[in-house]
């Protein structure tokens, strides 16, 4: 049926169609707690292509699910249909007038971009969720999201003024403002939505149910209230607009086109944040209460729960710097004015209030530069839940209720012993200045039980929310999770309602079905449950955890950080090369989940050519292992798919030579200059690179005669233990030693120069290549040969040096779990003190062992260009901080992935993608620099792509001393 669907699909549209086995894997599973197999997914280009869609659909009888990203957290996104994905194309600014504010956008436009394009002009669309740099304006309108600026600028109804909508009979229809609806001919729905809503007795019955109107952050159904109070029912009312009823249907009405929106002046430029430690809950919802007083434009909350998860995060360690001891939860107020001086006397007059009420125990103020990292802190809560140990996790069912903001400390205390009766301890997060606070118990779907509390809990908090007449739904929407309750939150008679504005728009249900109206149980159709407990796999590595290779794959819940822009990050620079989900650490996680639950008996789990279609352009950066808030360690699953899959699957040459590039080497540097000549005469190399499948445009790495070992066996005194600074050992990777041994020899002579003993012993190669490539058997012989070697002489005194990130950092990162149990924690030891060189020197002079006179002297500009893996698992302050040491002006470039990426790059298959990787940031960058500008990179796999890519020769930093 799925292929059918497809191929009839495939004539009638320009839009590209997503192979349909990994289509229902990876659309199937991008939610929190439901799974529904789509028939297939496909990508518009355009209105007109929507419109052919839906009349396929609808002449078919296929239901549709309407999907941006970044903005429903309750299953509306899942469903037995066909997936239609506007993220791909439909991502511009169609129209802008600067004058007004009034821009026009296809709906895949990303919420950040957008405001990108219209900032120069003082404009910004304000409505600002968690996501932002993913979400986008058609998602942000079928679930009228909010975010952290509504308290202050309000909900994305707010701001719409018009959507150019495709109706489920696939024509279209602009539903905007009506300011003439009696005296206008109107569309048929438009006349039938006045009709129900005719009957003035109905109109107070709908406002006595609905949520109160102070809450603006209300989701509950369908906005039948927002159209009672217009003005062709009373005088005083707004102009009457469809277009705020499709505000959070969330795609169960009609497809936007096009959507014209109000956008807002930038806010004041002066600002600051003010972080108000409580040593509970309840005391924190009290000063939310005194604190809105002073109309901030964000109060937002964070709990003990959440950032205790932030320790075990490696960005979001480093954003902790603000916080004071241990607080129970944490308030974070955003306060701006046009003067400095407003500010932050606006900030202490605040802080002497919460003192005078005894609410709180800090109140760090935080300027204006650091508070980014504030709110990456709080933007990071959805993943880092998923950090929870153990199979219970915070599940999103009751994670989005609203009430106004007086009932909100009493509420809470409700809910904290409503939680207290199901012997629940629930998280809590986010918008307590809006009177929504982000409410999550804790449970394992897989015990029978706790499966039972899930909808006992949801069943509960529906009951409660009613009491204060709040919203079940205050910005994540209703979808397959709380649409069930809405029955209990409104009535039969509104309920009645909701179905006729379905019926009027949708008549043959083909829209989203079984969202907001006609849902399922919340109990069906879920990710995990009792029926289908975990089958434990034999792995290679160690994951840590009972359920191992599962729990890694199950950390991932969704949320999409992996979809950043460019320059955000690393994390999944092939998604940022190509704009296709199947190449996010959320497919690849959801498509191993999925899987290796669907094998039996674990047999065979791994080897699935649809696994190695969704991992191929996975570089393994490692980005998501520090940026993902989940800790999502793609890396390392990759290279346990490929051990496990060519355990069943023939290997390629190409493998065997670039995975044990550490034993050819010897060879190849022996035989230098003649192991070179490939480079230099196309005849030889060419027809070398086609037997191993390397990129013909790519020039090949360079042997030399002199390794660093031999230099250094000659060079090196004969006297040991009288170096002033003490002594240190250095790790000479296979790469630096055969082929840049000049990179060798100027750290040994630096460190000589500094006063430093150099020590080498003989060891095993690293084992990175060997990794890469999922010959973990090879690796793991050099693990314990590694930590075998080291573990008795490297200490904190006396470390273990590297010049190649990916190599020296492999013993902090896969050693510990990849030797055997016995080596665990001798492994963990020396990773500790196994250190780049960057990280040595930075070290020694933040404890004064060294100083800046004992380094040469230099004037210029440097561009730096951080390793993959120096960025997820150390950082670039030490290099920036050794070059600024030498007199030297230092910009770090806010490039993900070089694209090189150790041998992807040279391969046949990927160059094209890993240059597109360049092009991103990196070689635009590069090819602006300043020729007397110093381009510096660490890793040598990037040195080699800037000089393909550009053309230019990028250097280590060490070349600079």
């Amino acid at each position: 049926m799925a292929n059918s669907i497809l191929n009839a699909l495939a004539p009638l549209i320009q839009g590209s169609l997503h192979t349909d086995t990994l289509a229902q894997i990876l659309y199937a599973t991008d939610a929190s707690v439901y799974r529904e197999v789509p028939l297939g997914v496909v990508y518009p280009k355009d209105a007109a292509d929507l419109q052919i869609i839906v009349k396929f659909c609808a002449e078919h009888q296929i239901p549709i699910i309407p999907r941006t990203a970044g903005t429903s957290l309750a299953g509306q996104c899942v469903g037995n249909g066909l997936v239609v994905d506007v993220s791909r194309h439909m991502t511009q600014l169609l129209e802008w007038n600067p004058e007004t504010g009034i821009a026009k956008v296809q709906p895949g436009i990303i919420r950040d971009e957008l405001n990108s394009l219209v900032e120069k002009d003082g404009w910004w669309f304000a409505p600002n969720t968690s996501t932002s740099n993913r979400c986008m304006i058609g998602g942000m309108v079928g679930n009228n999201s909010s975010g952290t600026t509504s308290i202050r600028y309000g909900v994305t109804r707010d701001k719409v003024l018009a959507i150019d909508a495709v109706l489920p009979d696939g024509s279209t229809h602009t539903f905007g403002p009506r300011p003439d609806f009696h005296h206008t001919e109107n569309h048929h729905t438009e006349n039938q939505l006045y009709s129900l809503l005719s009957d003035a007795e109905f109109r107070a019955h709908l406002e006595s149910q609905m949520p109160k109107k102070s809450i603006h952050r209300r989701n509950t159904g369908y906005a039948l209230d927002v159209l009672s109070q217009s003005a062709v029912f009373n005088s005083s009312g707004n102009t009457w607009n469809t277009a705020q009823l499709l505000c959070g249907s969330e795609g169960t009405l009609a497809l936007s086109a096009a959507i014209t929106i109000q956008l807002d002046p930038l806010p004041p430029a002066e600002m600051c944040l003010v972080a108000i430690h409580f040593p509970s809950i309840a005391a924190c919802m009290e000063a939310t209460v005194l604190v809105m007083q002073y109309q901030p434009f964000a109060c937002e909350l964070m709990d003990k729960v959440i950032l205790d998860c932030t320790k075990e995060n490696l960005a979001q360690r480093e954003n902790r710097f603000f916080v004071e001891g241990d607080p129970a939860a944490l308030l974070v107020v955003e306060l701006r004015a046009d003067t400095a001086s407003e500010v932050a006397a606006t900030a202490h007059q605040m802080i002497a209030d919460l003192q005078a009420a005894q609410l709180g125990y800090a109140y760090p103020i935080i300027a204006a530069a650091d508070a980014p990292r504030v709110w990456q802190l709080r933007a990071a809560g959805l993943g880092l839940l998923s950090n929870i140990p153990g199979p219970q996790k915070a599940l999103a069912c009751i994670e989005d209720t609203a009430v106004a903001l007086e009932d909100l400390p009493q509420y809470i205390a409700d809910f904290e012993a409503l939680m207290q009766k199901f012997g629940q301890k629930a998280v809590y997060y986010a918008h307590a200045g809006a009177g929504e606070i982000h409410l999550r118990p804790i449970l394992n779907l897989r015990d029978a039980n706790e499966l039972a509390q899930f909808e006992a809990i949801s069943a509960a908090s529906a009951q409660l929310v009613k009491k204060y007449n709040g919203s079940l739904s205050g910005e994540h929407g209703d979808g397959r999770v709380r649409a069930p309750f809405i029955p209990d939150m409104v009535g039969p008679r509104v309920y009645e309602a909701f179905q006729k504005v379905k019926a009027i728009f949708d008549p043959q249900n083909l829209f989203n079905p079984g969202k907001i109206v006609n849902a399922a149980p919340i109990t069906q159709n879920l990710r995990e449950d009792p029926q289908h407990p975990l089958v434990p796999l034999k792995t290679f590595f160690d994951y840590g955890h009972p359920t191992g290779f599962h729990a890694a794959t199950e950390r991932c819940n969704g949320s999409g950080d992996c979809r950043k822009l460019p320059g955000e990050g690393t994390m999944c620079p092939s998604y940022q090369a190509t704009k296709e989900e199947k190449h996010t650490t959320r497919a690849r996680a959801n498509a191993l989940r999925e899987f290796i639950r669907a094998s039996a008996n674990g047999q065979q789990t791994f080897a699935h050519p649809e696994l190695k279609e969704v991992l191929d352009l996975c570089v393994s950066c490692k980005g998501c292992a520090r940026e993902c808030p989940s800790n999502v360690d793609m890396s390392t699953m990759k290279a346990e798919f490929l051990y496990q899959y060519h355990q069943t699957e023939k290997r390629p040459l190409r493998d065997y030579v670039l995975g044990h590039i550490d034993k050819i080497s010897p060879l190849a540097s022996a035989l230098a200059p003649l192991t070179n000549l490939p480079n230099q005469l196309p005849w030889m190399g060419q027809p070398i690179k086609k037997l191993l499948g390397i990129a013909p445009q790519r020039s090949l790495p360079a042997f030399k005669k002199q390794t660093w070992e031999k230099w250094f066996r000659k060079h090196a005194p004969t006297q040991e233990g009288s170096a002033p600074e003490g002594a240190v050992y250095l790790f000479m990777d296979e790469f630096t030693n055969f082929q840049e041994p000049h990179l060798g020899i100027a750290l040994t002579q630096l460190l000589w120069r500094l006063g430093f003993e150099v020590r080498y012993v003989k060891h095993a190669p690293s084992g990175r290549s060997q990794i890469s490539k999922g010959l973990l058997e090879t690796a793991r012989n050099y693990a314990e040969k590694n930590v075998a070697l080291f573990a008795s002489i490297i200490s904190e005194k006396t470390p273990l040096i590297g010049i190649e990130p990916s190599t020296i950092l492999t013993f902090r990162d896969e050693y510990p779990r990849l030797v055997g149990p016995a080596s665990q924690e001798k492994a963990r030891a020396l990773g500790k003190n196994a250190l780049l060189a960057d990280e040595f020197l930075f070290r020694a002079l933040q404890s004064k062992q060294l100083q800046k006179e004992d380094f040469p002297q230099k004037t210029g500009q440097v561009l730096l260009h951080g390793h993959c893996h120096q960025k997820a698992l150390s950082s670039l302050r030490p290099t920036k901080v050794v070059l600024q040491t030498m007199g030297l002006d230092v910009t770090i470039l806010p490039s993900g992935c070089c694209g090189m990426a150790g041998s992807f790059g040279y391969e046949k298959e990927h160059c094209d993608v890993s240059l597109q990787m360049g092009e991103l940031v990196l070689f635009p960058a590069v090819r602006q620099a300043d020729p007397s500008t110093w381009i510096i990179a660490p890793g040598t796999s990037c040195r080699h792509q800037i000089a393909d890519g550009t053309g230019k020769k990028a250097a280590h930093w060490l070349e600079l001393l």
